[in-house]
């Protein structure tokens, strides 16, 4: 499958194009975010080649591909618009206040993460180069180096500040200079000449916090949240005539002026009381946190918690210099994934389990999880209780040597020179030994445990489905339809459309309506319902499934010309009405409204026919019979 076909696969499978508000990704996952996730077909994207698999979390609807997410992400949005329509107001007000903020939190680090893990990598990097000789650190190398990899820390305001605006729905150049307001060098120098004077700040009367908010994170994601309510009050309000250039000057004013006296503060102080606290930990119970975050982090990845402690790492090292929160616990995690997901496809006797678990362990160590995750340890549970055996074991271990990092990086086996730092070779000597104690424990901890084959759940199922399947087809009930329409019948293969001439979506029948009411062909239930209502699948009692389409390419009315009377999941009986079609309206978009009745599951069938042989044809008249 190419990755145009793929591409047009997923947005098929959740749903259509239409039911798409938003699309982004990270390292592995499409997330999307969809109008009604009951439209998305969890099974058939799984189904699909490179899909490793399918979660809902967190308000987004994730498929995970793995590595080669970034060259799918970008076939779908060559070939789609996403992202112009809102989402759906009552879905918003049914997620929970969890999902919300985890949403928020996604929404406004994912597009920041490269940037700041190739900066980590880089001060990583030249930390390496100083200790093994090779770059002096009092040469002009060395400074540009040092420069370029603080920059993304430094300017971290302004980079927060665009995906932020962005996921509230502000200016995103407007959210950019907020941050810019915050690390501006008049007003660092004036916060500087300050304090050495044991004096203040004034805006309007109104005093100025003396806070340095370089590399902070908290104060511009409080000041975006405040901008999407001051941004829209005053574009709905301002004269058009004027609103080009007085709703940002009023907004920047507003949200500048509260940011640097009110908002700002609270944001600085919450930060040093995260520092505060999480230093107060590492004093006193400093193996506390690894511990739980190398344990518990597959279970916070499957919930998409996880995401809330990148925030706190980050802010950590913008405060204190050092993750001892997120970097070292995730990093041990990672790689107990991939050593048990690698003992799986060392033991495994499947051959597409044993690749699977062998390529999804290379990865996971790597620093990319959810593969191996989704693919493997949680689809045998076993391999989950390893990862987590090796991951808390290791992570006590680091906890215990008070193991950081310095720098914002992927967490894998190539973040350890990220551990190379202000206490020397011991502190990333002690990272080495804890990544091979998250391997070696989470390694042999399944060999041991093993897994059971027979519990393959896609196993299982497909070999549930292949025997209702077979019993279907033997003990198959015939099913007689009768019209659904007033009109003149006619075959199948005229219908001027190749996907239902061809038999492509089952054998059936034809009709030319003279009136657009339709009308239930049996009894039955109700299948699938469309946003368009051109269309309406039926399941009868005796096990059709049935579809009937009115006109061609009549998607594409979106709906007007169209009335439905039925639910999904109804249960209807034959000759009750299910959909009216404005026939004249068809035809004045220039649109065929010739209708085909189609048996969708007609190779459980032996003989589909016609029972009509009249060209004329009322409702309820004998239509098909299927044995």
């Amino acid at each position: 499958m190419s990755k145009n076909q793929l591409a047009k696969s997923i947005i098929d499978n959740v749903g259509g194009i239409d039911n798409v508000s938003g699309l982004t990704h990270c390292a592995t996952r499409l997330r999307f975010n969809l109008k009604d996730d009951s439209k998305a077909n969890a099974d058939d994207l799984k189904d699909l080649s490179k899909v490793v698999g399918v979660v809902n979390q967190g308000g987004q609807y994730q498929v995970i591909i793995g590595p080669d997410v970034k060259n799918v992400y970008k076939s779908i949005t060559d070939d789609y618009s996403i992202g112009e329509t809102k989402p759906v107001e009552d879905k918003e007000e049914k997620k929970s206040v969890v999902s919300k903020v985890l949403d928020t939190i996604v929404g406004i680090f994912v597009p920041i993460v490269p940037a700041l893990t190739g900066a980590g990598m880089l001060k990583a990097v030249l930390t390496l180069l100083v200790l093994v000789g090779l770059v002096s650190s009092k040469s002009q190398t060395y400074q540009i180096l040092n420069f370029m990899g603080d920059a993304a820390f430094y300017f971290l305001p302004v980079l927060i500040g665009n995906s932020a605006a962005k996921k509230f729905k502000v200016n995103q150049y407007v959210g950019m200079s907020i941050g810019a307001i915050l690390i501006y060098p008049t007003f660092i120098q004036m916060v500087n000449q300050a304090q050495t004077n044991h004096s203040g700040i004034n805006l309007f009367g109104v005093p100025v916090t003396l806070a340095t908010y370089s590399s902070s994170v908290i104060p511009i994601i409080l000041a975006m949240w405040f901008m999407s309510y001051v941004e829209p009050f005053i574009d709905k309000h301002m004269p058009s005539a004027i609103k080009l250039f007085m709703t940002p000057l009023l907004t920047l004013m507003i949200v500048g002026f509260s940011t640097l006296t009110f908002i700002g503060p609270i944001g600085y102080w919450l930060g040093s009381i995260l520092g505060v606290f999480f230093s107060f930990l590492d004093v006193h119970v400093q193996w506390l946190v690894p511990l739980l975050v190398g344990t518990f982090t597959p279970l916070l990845v499957m919930t998409g918690m996880h995401y809330g402690l990148i925030p706190l790492g980050i802010n950590q090292l913008a405060t204190q210099g050092f993750d001892s929160i997120a970097g070292p616990g995730m990093m041990v995690s990672n790689i107990a994934q991939g050593g048990a997901a690698l003992a799986v496809g060392i033991q495994s006797k499947n051959k597409k389990t044993k690749e699977l678990g062998l390529s999804t362990g290379i990865s996971a160590i790597a620093g990319i999880t959810e593969p191996a995750l989704y693919g493997v340890n949680m689809k045998f549970k076993k391999p989950l209780i390893s990862s987590m055996i090796g991951g808390g074991i290791a992570g006590l271990f680091i906890g215990i040597f008070g193991t950081v990092r310095y720098a914002q990086v992927a967490p894998g086996l190539f973040a350890l020179p990220s551990f190379i730092g202000t206490k020397g070779w011991s502190n990333f000597i002690y990272a080495v030994i804890g990544c091979a104690i998250s391997f070696v424990v989470s390694f042999v901890a399944q060999l041991i445990i093993g897994i059971d084959e027979q519990t393959d759940p896609d196993k299982t199922e497909k070999d549930d489905k292949n025997t209702k399947l077979k019993d279907v087809v033997k003990n198959k009930i015939p099913d007689t339809l009768s019209s659904p329409l007033h009109g003149v019948v006619t075959s199948l293969k005229e219908v001027p459309d190749q996907v239902f001439s061809s038999g492509a979506m089952g054998q059936g029948i034809a009709i030319e309506p003279e009136d657009g009411k339709v009308y239930a062909p049996a009894d039955g239930t109700i299948t699938a319902v469309f946003d368009s209502n051109h269309a309406i699948g039926i399941k009868t009692n005796n096990g059709a499934e049935i579809l009937i389409h009115i006109g061609l390419e009549t998607v594409n009315l979106n709906g007007k010309g169209f009335k439905r009377f039925v639910e999904k999941d109804q249960q209807i009986k034959k000759g009750d009405l299910l959909l009216d079609a404005n026939l004249d309206f068809i035809k004045e978009h220039h649109l065929k409204t010739i209708t085909s009745i189609v048996v969708t599951n007609s190779n459980d069938y032996k003989n589909i026919t016609a029972l009509s042989k009249l060209k004329e044809i009322n409702v309820g008249d004998s239509l098909l019979n299927i044995a």
